[in-house]
């Protein structure tokens, strides 16, 4: 975090603390922030900041000298993550009425409310190869949308022709349609509300998009029967495990093992059809836990003529 907004929340502790009496001083200055997120015009402390009782009497007036100082209008503080079919956050926002709120990533324009949906900074990388992808006259199918995270680069930067966005957590639906307005891609995208199992894409898509984790492998039958009939692309994120062996030797029983399980599946819901199924690449985008990465196998399926 910078250094210079590092001291500013110090010097701000400084002048409240010179009119507050404390026993507790140096627990307090241990609970000052190190580090945040900052969407927009909001930022978002970590749960291990101001979680003294004493925090609970700052005034809303010094929240506001604190928020200047660090040149943003709102400020939050992150709780535990939800353990729901949604992930929910938990937000108790300091300074400030409304989590709506807009973040900019690679011209890309994000829309969402930090109390209902999180955004996942650490997806960048991937976003940003998504945004190369010459997509143009395909039609793509984004299982798993969230609040558009691979949906709007594939709209605003790869040129997708149109893309069936499923997503069903209604908070990450309204935020992914304020994402398309704001971005003006309303036209070329169809959002799915509710499991995408139900979703009329079946043999629509040229390309399917599966960016669930810890594992998308409950969608991969879905995303095989969403290909059309010439066959395409699947983009398959999942959390590759080395502990057990090298990390070489992991991803190549990873891909083998996927190929396979593709290969059958396609066999089984486009039966008319023998398929040639071939890993194309494997993108290791971030750690997700000690010896597990979060990564993304390309898949290019054909009918065999």
């Amino acid at each position: 975090m910078c250094s210079k907004q590092t001291l500013a929340i110090n010097e701000w502790f400084k002048d409240i603390n010179q009119y507050r009496e404390t026993d507790d001083k140096s627990l307090l200055i241990s609970q000052l922030p190190k580090k945040w997120q900052r969407h927009g015009d909001i930022i978002l402390f970590p749960n291990t900041a101001f979680c003294h009782e004493w925090w609970s009497e700052v005034t809303s007036a010094q929240w506001t000298d604190l928020a200047r100082r660090l040149k943003v209008r709102r400020l939050g503080l992150m709780g535990k993550t939800l353990c729901n079919d949604f992930r929910q956050p938990t937000v108790r926002l300091l300074l400030g009425t409304d989590g709506w709120t807009e973040h900019v990533d690679n011209h890309v324009r994000y829309s969402f409310d930090v109390t209902k949906t999180m955004f996942s900074s650490g997806n960048i990388t991937e976003k940003m190869r998504v945004a190369k992808f010459d997509c143009s006259e395909e039609v793509v199918a984004d299982l798993y949308a969230g609040i558009g995270y691979y949906t709007l680069p594939y709209l605003v930067h790869a040129g997708a022709s149109h893309v069936h966005a499923c997503e069903w957590n209604p908070d990450a639906v309204e935020a992914l349609k304020a994402g398309l307005r704001k971005n003006n891609v309303v036209g070329r995208c169809t959002v799915h509300s509710g499991d995408n199992s139900l979703a009329p894409i079946e043999g629509v898509a040229d390309r399917v998009n599966l960016g669930l984790l810890p594992s998308s492998k409950p969608g991969w039958k879905v995303a095989c029967a969403a290909l059309k009939p010439c066959g395409g692309y699947l983009h398959i994120h999942d959390c590759l495990n080395t502990k057990a062996m090298s990390k070489q030797e992991a991803e190549r029983c990873y891909s083998e093992e996927t190929v396979t399980s593709i290969t059958d599946l396609l066999r089984s819901v486009k039966p008319h059809d023998d398929w040639n199924v071939k890993a194309m690449h494997l993108e290791k985008v971030k750690s997700y836990a000690p010896h597990i990465t979060h990564v993304v196998l390309d898949v290019r399926c054909a009918p065999i003529t």
